[in-house]
């Protein structure tokens, strides 16, 4: 393998982001470096915004495991965006729980106010609307997650309105 190409994703670390990457790797035994993959990507997703297949393999070649298993973890949790998404990523849980209590409503809800479909962006860049599987809140159903922190409860179309709202009206504000 060339060195040219397998060293060209590393070359994208600034040193920050190596540095961080470091503090999370110095967390485990040297010969279990690979377990900090989701801090990694995690970091990754917060300078970026999403992981790219190229940022995979930088992670990949960092912690000194194949780009397979990288993806592999990006791909499996839904909090790792394959691809860009809106400044507010939108996670509506349509598991069952959720689904008794109103989740596909308030997702159909979001789809009407928002003029997207499940899994689209808004065309300004403001949502992306994804359906979810559980949050872990389902005594609070329907619920949700913005940007991947902040979950929402008892989602009416009411309260839906209101986050929508809200959050417009923080993307404006000085």
């Amino acid at each position: 393998m060339s060195a040219t190409v397998a060293d060209a994703p590393v070359a994208a670390l600034s040193e920050a982001t190596r540095a961080r990457f470091a503090r999370e790797v110095a967390k485990y035994p040297a010969e279990q470096k690979q377990s900090a993959v989701i801090a990694c990507l995690t970091i990754v997703q917060q300078e970026q915004g999403w992981v790219s297949s190229a940022w995979e393999k930088t992670v990949a070649e960092y912690l000194g495991m194949p780009p397979m298993a990288v993806h592999e973890v990006t791909s499996f949790y839904n909090m790792f965006n394959q691809q860009p998404v809106g400044r507010f990523k939108l996670n509506v849980c349509t598991n069952l729980p959720c689904q008794l209590r109103g989740g596909a409503d308030a997702l159909a809800y979001l789809e009407k106010t928002l003029g997207i479909t499940d899994g689209d962006t808004t065309s300004d860049g403001l949502f992306t609307l994804q359906h979810c599987e559980c949050l872990g809140a389902c005594a609070d159903a329907p619920v949700m997650l913005v940007n991947d922190r902040s979950m929402c409860s008892f989602m009416s179309d009411d309260k839906l309105q209101q986050l929508v709202d809200g959050l417009k009206a923080a993307e404006v504000a000085p």
